[in-house]
């Protein structure tokens, strides 16, 4: 076993051969989008997001579905697997079977298997003081997708966070891998903070974020404003206060504190590369067309298992 739970990492990984590990990680979800189709694709790019954050290439994943047969038509459970097929596809892999269980309120996602070198293998426990980090999503999804629950988002606004949602991860983990990156995770649940503070905590590192540099969904201020913060990102905020773990500037706007620990689904990858490094990581992520490509703080040897972040 070469990584576990210990390092609350991403994924779990198991060496087979000296060239040859396994990444293994499983996730599901209930529908963040109305669409089935949409939430099924949704629901794999976040499941394939695992592996691409340990630096590694899918090859096969295993349906999980919940459904309520007897209120849904099957056609609908058809368009969320066939989504999933499409993201799984576009991954370079295949589905190779599954499991479903009737359900009163849906559910789908993927156990996913990759492939990785042992000596490649990206965690989150490598970051090292004067590492640059940079973010490849943008966030304020989960305030996004509560407010499409609300019915206040337009169709464009619908089709901007899907896209977010759905778009894998693939050129990000190829950019970082090449560029020779120190540690990574990926932004969802537990939001931004919350997930750069366990990369922080396995690496016995600090960091400092700059909050202006953050890319934001243009949708969230408004969306924020009216209301739609979701409660999971109120419990990140409470439980990251909770472990004096985040200390926030003075100049920060109530606003973006709340957005900068906004449960995400789907979204980018976090990672930690060495300064020099940097130039071509970013040059990398232009060249895959990454969503974002955006040098959000850096990491320091000061204040482990902390991290400060600094206003406009």
């Amino acid at each position: 076993m070469l990584v576990s739970m210990d390092s609350l990492d991403d994924a779990g990984v198991f060496q087979l051969a000296p060239d040859l590990a396994i990444v293994q990680t499983v996730d599901y979800m209930t529908p963040v989008v109305d669409d089935p189709r949409d939430w099924g694709r949704v629901a794999a790019a976040n499941a394939l997001s695992d592996v691409y954050a340990m630096g590694a290439t899918p090859v096969t994943a295993l349906n999980l579905l919940n459904f309520p047969a007897g209120h849904l038509d099957l056609a609908v459970a058809i368009e969320i697997l066939q989504g999933g097929g499409e993201k799984v596809l576009e991954a370079g892999a295949v589905v190779v079977g599954g499991h479903s269980v009737q359900d009163e309120e849906p559910k789908y996602g993927l156990a996913v298997t990759g492939i990785v070198h042992p000596d490649r293998i990206v965690t989150n426990a490598r970051a090292v003081p004067g590492d640059l980090l940079v973010l490849t999503k943008p966030i304020g999804i989960g305030i996004i997708t509560t407010a499409l629950k609300r019915g206040y988002l337009n169709t464009a606004e619908i089709d901007l966070v899907t896209h977010t949602m759905a778009s894998l991860n693939r050129a990000a983990m190829e950019a970082m891998v090449e560029a020779g990156a120190h540690a990574a995770t990926d932004v969802t649940g537990f939001g931004l903070l919350g997930h750069a503070w366990e990369l922080a905590c396995a690496s016995g590192i600090g960091m400092e974020i700059e909050a202006a540099a953050v890319p934001v969904l243009e949708p969230t201020w408004e969306m924020l404003a009216h209301g739609a913060l979701p409660g999971g990102s109120r419990a990140n905020r409470q439980y990251l206060a909770d472990q004096g773990a985040v200390e926030f500037a003075g100049g920060v706007p109530e606003e973006l504190r709340a957005i900068l620990t906004d449960a995400n689904t789907s979204g980018g990858l976090l990672i930690a590369v060495a300064e020099k490094d940097c130039p071509r990581l970013l040059a990398l992520l232009e060249k895959g067309r990454t969503q974002a490509r955006s040098v959000i703080g850096r990491v320091t040897g000061d204040h482990p298992r902390r991290i400060l972040v600094n206003g406009p």
